[in-house]
């Protein structure tokens, strides 16, 4: 064999041993060259987690109204939305849009969540924080732990309910993304931010108010989320969309007008809808491997490709199932349970253990013989 060619073959193993190391591969985008009027950017698939698209997604940025995302979330799972509430001359008198609450009203904490998100009224951010946490101090402690505890982000600091400007109150792109993607795992939230307009009737304000996302009108399969705006924060604006099965999640901050927000989000979802796609392998398909065994998938398993990518499965001899794309990319990898002891778990921990030697040599050996041919 020619040096030359011992070389390459040697680098090609080089190439194999990382991919196995590093595990599944961040998917490769069409096109990563996307002009957008937004400072900070991010699109992510929902179903899981991928980013498609990232332009300075963990910048420390100021959220404005997006916050309530967070806002309503704590009062949905940490509150009862049955509770009256008792609105204060606080809440009354913050500043900025608001649906005209009036102090001592009553109103049920399920429709100041709804004033929230769809009028985007910070009167009833103020009055969701003081039934829940007496303050909007305490209660802006309360979201930080919800986000670090729930959602695992760590990169942002709320210090108010409905995202008036503080100097102290930040987030990122990426984190708002990690956070819409669990708040839209609430029917109550989803079918809240997807509602385009809704009667609302109130001591000092009878009226329609409308969803302030107006992509909700404007882009086929958008199905929430929110939008925001202060002037030391730019427009800011979270969306989610879904066709043929695959959600998108995309945030922009700090847009020049909401135009522009509005057309990056566009931009964002059309470059995400055209070159990728989610796809599924349903739990409880039995694969089997090459020496005969077969392995029963207990959960679905999510992934995504490149749109219309060639996609092949294989399991190995300890139930290890390979999900691979175009030049042999590893896309998902996972353990599956034997079927013939269903009763028995797989312990993953020590199949984990045991595969670092066979198995990876087993998948390097594979390699090799494919690139020396024999």
């Amino acid at each position: 064999m020619k040096l030359t060619s011992i070389k390459t073959s040697i680098l090609c193993i080089v190439v194999i041993l990382i991919q196995l190391i590093q595990g599944p591969q961040t998917i490769e985008a069409a096109n990563e060259t996307l002009s957008l009027y937004s400072e900070t950017a991010i699109l992510m698939d929902a179903e899981t987690g991928e980013i498609l698209f990232n332009q300075d997604m963990n910048q420390k940025m100021y959220p404005a109204s997006i916050t309530k995302i967070v806002t309503a979330m704590v009062a949905i799972e940490e509150g009862n939305l049955d509770d009256i509430v008792t609105v204060s001359e606080e809440a009354v008198n913050v500043i900025g849009t608001r649906v005209y609450l009036l102090e001592d009203e009553q109103v049920s904490l399920l429709k100041l969540v709804q004033g929230l998100l769809i009028n985007s009224g910070n009167d009833a951010g103020t009055a969701i924080a003081e039934h829940m946490s007496g303050s909007e101090e305490l209660f802006s402690r309360k979201m930080n732990r919800f986000i670090e505890e729930k959602i695992g982000v760590q990169d942002t600091n709320f210090t108010n309910p409905h995202g008036l400007y503080d100097e102290e109150h930040t987030t990122s792109a990426y984190d708002m993304a990690k956070i819409t993607q669990y708040a839209m795992q609430n029917e109550t939230f989803r079918e809240i931010v997807g509602t385009k307009e809704m009667e609302w009737i109130g001591e000092g304000w009878e009226t329609v108010i409308y969803n302030h996302n107006r992509l909700l009108w404007h882009y086929d399969g958008v199905t929430g989320v929110k939008n925001g705006f202060v002037r030391k924060s730019g427009y800011t604006l979270v969306t989610t969309a879904k066709r043929n099965g695959m959600e998108l999640i995309a945030v922009t901050l700090n847009a020049p007008s909401s135009d522009h927000a509005y057309n990056d989000m566009i931009t964002l979802f059309d470059y995400g809808f055209e070159h990728f796609q989610t796809n599924v392998l349903f739990s409880h398909k039995i694969f089997t491997s090459e020496s005969g065994d077969r392995f029963e998938l207990e959960e679905d398993v999510y992934f995504l490709s490149n749109r219309n990518e060639e996609i092949s499965v294989d399991v190995n001899a300890l139930g290890r199932l390979w999900v691979r794309g175009e030049g042999d990319r590893i896309i998902k990898t996972t353990l599956l349970n034997p079927e013939d002891k269903p009763d028995e778990k797989v312990n993953r921990k020590r199949l984990e253990e045991t595969e670092t030697q066979p198995s990876f040599i087993y998948q390097v050996l594979s390699q090799l013989r494919s690139i020396l041919s024999i």
